[in-house]
């Protein structure tokens, strides 16, 4: 059975976050509630072309609290630091997998080696929810180079798929995760068809990155795109329209309220107001 399409979000109208990621959210926990769940929201950042410059461009040190933030880079370098102590520099095919959990203080910025030379920018940064258990857990940092994520082929040459995190096809990602989850990076070759096994009961998310698909036969989906499926069911039919580029996301929902305010996302208005006093009052650096 094939999972039923719910619907087809975007978003044209792009924001800058700091001087270095002018992005566009295709989708977020505040119009899409459970629906999305476990997943939070979708950033994608560009594609942008930078000029060379000596300046820092990205966004300083800000807080987050009860979630994790997943950052994908396609062109480009992304400089990360935190108040756990960890940091480094990802660029094409690499992925950061943060864990704010009880609370993290981080910047990303352009990596000096890029920032000087400029050139194309583009990225995707999800949100991923965290149970109410693990909410308050340590902060951690995964930092994935691509050469350990591994790629499979895809049947009757449709094309490739690297496993960021779950498992497709005999692969298993190398992301560490708390709940269920799936994030395949997938590149579709031109009029290829393709029949993906998706999990029933999970949450399940196709977003178009670059070139144009046709999902079940009749619904469009082409770049800064995303559609939301069913939870039943365990499969879906996409046709490469050319070359395509898709993210495709599955997860085991959870089933706990949402409360979120800017960079905080919790169960209650209490555990809200608890994370502005912590942040207000320094203890973020401590609770990572």
């Amino acid at each position: 059975m094939t999972k039923a399409i719910l619907g087809r979000y975007g978003n044209n109208r792009g924001h800058w976050v700091g001087d270095g990621f002018p992005v566009r959210s295709l989708f977020s926990y505040n119009n899409l509630g459970q629906h999305i769940s476990p997943f939070l929201l979708l950033d994608y950042a560009g594609p942008h072309d930078f000029a060379p410059t000596t300046d820092r461009r990205g966004v300083g040190q800000h807080p987050h609290r009860g979630f994790e933030t997943v950052t994908i880079v396609y062109d480009g370098e992304v400089e990360h630091r935190d108040s756990a102590g960890n940091g480094g520099i990802i660029g094409p095919g690499d992925v950061q997998w943060m864990t704010a959990a009880g609370g993290i203080l981080h910047e990303e910025y352009h990596s000096p080696a890029f920032a000087k030379t400029g050139g194309r920018f583009r990225m995707v940064q999800l949100w991923v929810n965290l149970p109410a258990k693990d909410k308050m857990a340590p902060g951690g940092y995964q930092g994935i180079v691509a050469a350990d994520i591994p790629a499979v082929n895809l049947p009757d040459n449709a094309g490739t798929a690297r496993v960021i995190a779950g498992e497709l096809l005999g692969a298993k990602g190398p992301a560490r995760t708390f709940t269920a989850i799936n994030l395949w990076d997938v590149k579709l070759n031109r009029d290829a068809d393709l029949t993906l096994d998706l999990p029933e009961g999970h949450t399940a998310m196709i977003v178009g990155l670059g070139g144009h698909v046709t999902v079940e036969g009749n619904q469009a989906l082409g770049e800064a795109e995303m559609l939301l499926l069913g939870r039943e069911g365990d499969s879906v039919r996409i046709h490469a329209d050319g070359d395509a580029t898709l993210l495709v996301l599955t997860g085991e929902p959870i089933d706990e309220p949402i409360v979120g305010y800017g960079p905080f996302v919790m169960n209650s208005e209490d555990e809200i107001r608890q994370a502005v006093d912590d942040f207000n009052n320094g203890r973020f650096a401590q609770a990572a």
